[in-house]
């Protein structure tokens, strides 16, 4: 790592074998781990915990100051799992005291020009699309995907194997394995392609198909068709977590697609 045109606190803590490329600001209070790269012109600062085997593009800025006014230099943490790839101009800020972290999963690739703010928690295998931005407080699930220029309201969360289409406004909450969509942004249909790429089977897919068909084909609320579905759908796994995130929604789950008259 002894590049000499990089800056690296002499309070952080590298492992011997991260490459630092040249114009690079390390500050202090900041741990990377085993085979990471870091490109030039990338800055990290205080609180960022990277983990092994990440690449990070030029111009990006990990563990900055929150965008948030009520931050008072509160001692918070940006931690980014093992296998993670953040390409050119990202932006990553650290936790405030809602969560003291802002935490982004193992084996993500977060593109050009993302924003992920204060206090966000993004799990495993997410793939966020150029321009995706997110305010704080965010919970993102497993193998999430948004596409380009995603735009998500603070705390809203994205349930498991989601897919938001591009330009999207997330002002709602996104339950699992659903393709998102149209503005307002409404049900679809579920992530068929993805949920097969991930070894999900015929008759699973069919499963989570006739679960939303519940919610949202069949004119019920939220309550009457939750009721309906534990009732009346064998207990799964899937199942529960649909009903799960139902319950624990704190901003209502986003609509069904109706057509205006």
């Amino acid at each position: 790592m002894n590049q000499p045109l990089a800056y690296v606190h002499p309070g952080a803590k590298i492992a011997k074998n991260v490459v630092i490329e040249p114009f690079t600001t390390i500050h202090n209070n900041v741990v990377i781990g085993d085979g990471t790269w870091i490109g030039s012109n990338v800055t990290i600062m205080e609180g960022a915990r990277i983990g092994k085997n990440c690449s990070i593009f030029p111009g990006s800025v990990i563990s900055g100051v929150p965008q948030d006014l009520k931050y008072d230099e509160e001692d918070t943490l940006t931690i980014i799992g093992d296998n993670v790839t953040i390409r050119e101009c990202v932006t990553i800020n650290r936790g405030t005291t809602h969560k003291m972290k802002t935490v982004v999963g193992n084996n993500c690739l977060i593109m050009a020009y993302c924003h992920i703010a204060h206090d966000c928690v993004i799990g495993d295998h997410c793939i966020f699309s150029n321009n995706t931005t997110l305010a704080g407080h965010i919970t993102v699930g497993d193998y999430v995907v948004l596409a380009g220029m995603t735009a998500v309201h603070q705390f809203c969360s994205i349930g498991n194997h989601a897919f938001v289409t591009g330009g999207s406004l997330v002002r709602k909450d996104v339950p699992p394995f659903v393709k998102a969509g149209r503005e307002p942004l409404s049900y679809v249909g579920i992530n068929s392609v993805g949920l097969r790429r991930r070894g999900f089977t015929t008759d699973k897919i069919r499963e989570i198909q006739n679960i939303y068909r519940i919610l949202y084909q069949k004119n019920y609320n939220n309550t009457q068709a939750a009721g309906i579905i534990e009732a009346e759908m064998e207990a799964t796994h899937e199942r529960d977590e649909i009903l799960q995130f139902i319950k624990d929604s704190q901003r209502g789950i986003m609509k069904g697609y109706f057509k205006s008259n």
